[in-house]
């Protein structure tokens, strides 16, 4: 296999095999982001006059060529080049001769490989920036549409307090602007430039590094040399809880999704082309979507701890155990685009059950506006709440309704016939508010 590092003395096939592991596959997604760097590399060396204007150039010229098959997909990995750094020096020496070469003064693989992450993990964030906001939209927008269809509450999976589908899917819609602020701050560690730290001590050429900061566009430098190179594992670090965040808000979502899909309850439900059946049950409307959001983000949700257990004890400077990173956290991005998509695509299909209260069942959840009532008319909460419980126990409990002194039909009751005013209530969802607050994190 030929390397970039080979000083004569050739590795076994097993060695190189059971080193490069899967990063020949993985890799191939960086190839673009290794050109972009290495376009702002070459301009830099001409620049402090390491490269004629010439040269600089033709090198351009080539890595253009180069990226165009990579944007069109015919780009590979030749058998025997270990990676798209060796592939692509390789075919600028094959195009260019000894001028090739000279795309590699004053970095190492460790910057390059830092840089070509960087960039490749700030457009993943911006995509999926997109895709959260396009969900949180979704989920507004239902809350706003069936803020007054109300629905029970939970608490220990049992009935609780009334609550609304404005209310529920208003949750998940300020859950996600949480969510935001974390991958606004893991787009600001990501969006630092490393270029020039080279193994991790610079070097002795007079590098710009504040010019391959701007033509990348990063915010600034990392400007610690050793620092830079730190960054590698705590950068996918901070990406993988950003990723954690996001899907423990759709994990949940998706739990929710399946409990209230269940025919014992009925809340929800979806078409059957969107369910799944079974090969021995006819009558049987399977959640499989849900399920799978549900179990992928489980899966993102462990890479913080793999990484954090792949990264922890190694001192600073370059392990090479840092190049299993990818395989945990690159998959990982997979699934997280997959899962808000998903789950955008199947919030599109949702219906909402307006008839759940025609079941005298949930009666119980007015006991609190009961007692709250009763309190509200001049007795004592503690005594209201006695009568209640009592009324409950002997089976006779009824909510009263405040207009007219008698029992309530529980099955004609809206959100805001029960008064909750207060700010994020089931009277007072603060859509507008919560968007103001997604605005702001989701300026990165």
């Amino acid at each position: 296999m030929a390397t970039l590092w080979n000083k004569g003395t050739a590795a076994t096939e097993a060695v190189e095999a059971f080193t490069v592991g899967s990063d020949r596959v993985l890799d191939l997604r960086l190839a673009a982001y290794d050109i972009e760097g290495s376009r702002a590399h070459i301009r830099m060396l001409e620049s402090i006059g390491l490269l004629s204007h010439k040269e600089e150039a033709a090198l351009e010229e080539g890595l253009n060529r180069i990226l165009v098959s990579v944007n069109a997909g015919i780009f590979i990995l030749e058998e025997g080049v270990e990676d798209i750094h060796s592939q692509i020096e390789l075919q600028l020496t094959r195009e260019l001769g000894p001028l090739g070469g000279k795309i590699h003064a004053g970095r190492s693989r460790n910057d390059q490989v830092l840089v070509d992450i960087k960039l490749f993990l700030r457009d993943e964030l911006r995509d999926i920036r997109s895709e959260v906001l396009e969900l949180f939209s979704i989920l507004q927008r239902l809350s706003e549409e069936h803020k007054e269809v109300l629905m029970p509450g939970y608490t220990h999976t049992q009935l609780a307090m009334p609550s609304s589908f404005g209310l529920w899917f208003g949750a998940y819609a300020e859950a996600l602007a949480d969510d935001m602020q974390q991958l606004g701050a893991a787009y600001k560690i990501v969006n630092r430039n490393p270029l020039g730290s080279a193994a991790g001590y610079g070097n002795s050429f007079p590098l710009d590094r504040e010019l391959t900061t701007g033509l990348l566009g990063f915010d600034t430098p990392v400007y610690n040399s050793i620092a830079a190179q730190m960054g590698r594992g705590k950068c996918e670090m901070s990406v993988a809880s950003a990723l954690g965040a996001v899907a423990l808000t759709l994990n949940k979502f998706a739990a929710d999704c399946i409990f209230y899909m269940n025919p014992s309850l009925g809340f929800i439900r979806f078409p059957d082309e969107l369910t799944t059946g079974s090969s021995i049950m006819p009558h049987k409307k399977n959640p499989d979507v849900w399920e799978t959001v549900r179990a992928r983000c489980n899966r993102i949700m462990a890479c913080p701890n793999e990484i954090a257990l792949l990264t922890s004890n190694l001192t600073h400077g370059y392990h090479r155990d840092l190049q299993l990173l990818k395989e945990i956290l690159f998959p990982a991005l997979e699934w997280i685009h997959d899962c808000l998509k998903m789950t955008g695509y199947m919030l599109q299909y949702i219906s909402v059950n307006k008839h759940i209260f025609d079941n005298p069942l949930y009666e119980t959840l007015f006991t609190v506006e009961e007692v709250n009532r009763r309190a509200l008319s001049g007795t004592p909460f503690r005594e209201a709440y006695r009568q209640v419980g009592i009324e409950v126990n002997e089976g006779n409990f009824h909510f009263t309704d405040p207009s007219t002194g008698l029992p309530a039909d529980i099955s004609a009751l809206k959100a805001s016939d029960l008064g909750h005013t207060h700010l994020g209530s089931l009277g007072n969802l603060c859509t507008k508010e919560i968007a103001a607050v997604m605005e702001a994190a989701a300026a990165w």
